[in-house]
């Protein structure tokens, strides 16, 4: 009961609300689609005088909460991996699941920087000491970074430097900050930070498939609201505000 306590609270503490009254839909949504989520739920409200909660975090994070009872109606993953395992443990209704976005993998260094990358084993170089990922062994940015740079084989020389972070906007935060050399984020993270500067994107070809799905949760206590709300995600004004933010829309 505690635990359940917990999650909830926590849950509670990093919702944002787009509307100050009662909110029809929560959303449990990746990090990375914090900006974004925020200008498409604002329309939507316009439109239909409903608001939506969200609950920003790493995809794995939420995929935990929702596995522990916290209420969700949605839930919009960075990865596949984590949507499929709350299918596997019959969460989510897989008929709603949609891979709406892509993305793509950046190394950045903070603003003032004059590092130079140009491939993976550049930042297995002496001059750079730290790299921040978001949590490697779990978060989908940090998994998607350390998949990329396993490909190149690059990885157990970066590994000893790496800073691991809660997720993709906290790795960011750290290159920001100046804490360290380099990070590695989506395009999308970099894209809104006056204070980082990309030195090197990786090739799609190159990088990791990387897919946003989106679905209903079985438990939701707002099934059509949630699913009036999923066919606006859906829609042609949503992608258009994706494809603002740097996503890669998936029709």
């Amino acid at each position: 009961m505690k635990k359940f306590l917990q999650v909830i609270a926590t849950a509670c503490l990093v919702a944002a609300t787009v509307t100050a009254g009662a909110a029809d839909v929560t959303v449990f949504a990746a990090a990375s689609l914090t900006d974004s989520l925020k200008q498409i739920a604002a329309d939507y409200q316009k439109q239909t005088g409903h608001g939506v909660t969200f609950n920003f975090e790493a995809s794995s994070i939420l995929a935990r909460q929702i596995e522990e009872g916290a209420p969700a109606d949605i839930f919009f993953s960075a990865d596949e991996t984590q949507t499929d395992r709350l299918a596997e443990r019959g969460l989510i209704d897989t008929a709603t699941r949609v891979d709406r976005l892509g993305n793509t993998l950046v190394v950045v260094a903070p603003k003032g920087s004059d590092l130079q990358i140009h491939s993976a084993a550049d930042l297995a170089a002496a001059g750079v000491k730290q790299v921040a990922l978001a949590d490697p062994k779990a978060v989908p940015a940090g998994v998607y970074a350390k998949e990329w740079l396993e490909k190149f084989g690059a990885w157990d020389a970066v590994k000893p430097k790496v800073v691991p972070a809660q997720n993709v906007r906290a790795a960011l935060a750290s290159v920001a900050s100046g804490n360290v050399d380099a990070g590695v984020v989506y395009k999308t993270d970099a894209a809104i930070s006056k204070h980082v500067k990309i030195v090197y994107e990786v090739p799609r070809a190159d990088g990791p498939d990387i897919r946003y799905p989106m679905a209903l949760v079985k438990a939701s206590e707002h099934p059509d609201e949630a699913k009036r709300f999923l066919e606006y995600l859906n829609s042609d004004d949503a992608g258009r505000v994706f494809e603002r933010f740097g996503f890669a829309v998936r029709h």
